[in-house]
């Protein structure tokens, strides 16, 4: 005979089981998002203490937005697409307004954004008219039946997708006209530009609630640049790679190198076909590969449980995250940042 006590107690069981088997979900459903504003020679001594914080305060803004809108269950490509445009918005970044000039004086930009749920893709190349390229990229991968656009045709798209065009002008800052200056004097004096020249972009990863991760990367390319010239921001495997088998991944660095290395698509590769876990993989290329080539960079990387990685092999990368367990990190300089 079942007792009223012993009904309550199983109906107590019950609702336990129930309720740890929520408990269980909800850790199931992992979130989290890294991101960079670029990597090179980044010291404590090169910035001002109001440079330091303007950085830091703006990356650990893009994070927390990011991660908000993944608590609330936002899809990862919307996700990207917001926070990278806040990015482009910000004229500390090399990435939209603030972007480097080119040998003519103007602004080329460059972005990419992929899905690792079903590794959907969408680029645009040497864009000059498009507000937001992160948004013109979205629009090639959802809205086009190719992966790349490029120069006046992006425009085109981008605008018969209903992003309106810009005048090039708004994208330039008296920082950036003095970078070319100081580039153009150098070269004509045969000495060699900083190191710096080649590098600056921004780029986001997440995991989002539904499992999937996903990369998004804008760059205004590299102080200079002629001849349309391409960095790998927007060249899918390049500098922009998302696998929900693996792992998504932005970079940033000098673009030839990454385009030869294939860096995102080789570090998410290694994890899928080495078994080996994401940190190790990230680590391997930008510690020991690239360094062997000459080359300089950094990634931000996560993998489908939620662990984040940031390496680099440059002086500083700007960079934020917060990861499955809710850990954020804001950083610039070096490991002991």
């Amino acid at each position: 005979m079942v007792t009223p006590l012993k009904a309550l107690m199983a109906g107590y069981g019950l609702f336990s089981l129930l309720a740890s088997m929520s408990v269980g979900a909800v850790e199931v459903n992992k979130i989290a998002i890294a991101l960079h504003g670029g990597a090179g020679t980044i010291t404590r001594d090169a910035m001002t203490a109001a440079q330091d914080l303007a950085y830091r305060e703006i990356l650990s803004a893009a994070v927390e937005r990011g991660h908000a809108q993944l608590r609330q269950g936002a899809d990862g490509v919307d996700v990207i697409v917001d926070v990278i445009q806040m990015l482009e918005q910000s004229p500390l970044f090399n990435a939209g307004i603030g972007a480097v000039m080119t040998w003519e004086g103007k602004h080329e930009l460059d972005a990419a954004i992929m899905s690792g749920r079903d590794l959907n893709a969408g680029a645009v190349a040497g864009v000059t008219t498009v507000a937001s390229p992160i948004a013109a990229a979205r629009a090639v991968m959802e809205h086009s039946p190719h992966v790349m656009l490029s120069g006046a045709g992006a425009e085109a798209f981008a605008e018969a997708q209903g992003l309106a065009p810009v005048d090039n002008g708004v994208f330039t800052t008296d920082r950036r006209e003095r970078a070319l200056e100081r580039h153009k004097a150098m070269q004509s004096a045969g000495l060699m530009p900083p190191k710096d020249h080649k590098f600056g972009t921004v780029g986001v990863v997440v995991l989002d609630a539904s499992g999937t991760i996903a990369a998004g990367t804008s760059t205004g390319g590299m102080t200079g640049k002629r001849w349309g010239r391409i960095g790998d921001s927007p060249i899918i495997g390049a500098g922009t790679y998302a696998n929900n088998a693996s792992c998504a991944v932005s970079a940033t660095g000098h673009g030839e190198f990454f385009i030869r290395f294939q860096v995102a698509s080789d570090i998410c590769a290694r994890m899928l076909y080495q078994k080996i876990p994401l940190t190790l993989a990230a680590s391997t290329i930008i510690h020991d590969e690239l360094p062997s080539a000459g080359a300089e960079g950094g990634v931000v990387a996560v993998d489908t449980e939620g662990n984040i990685t940031m390496p680099f092999n440059t002086e500083g990368m700007y960079r934020a995250s917060i990861d499955a367990t809710g850990r954020k990190t804001v950083a610039i300089y070096g490991i002991d940042d």
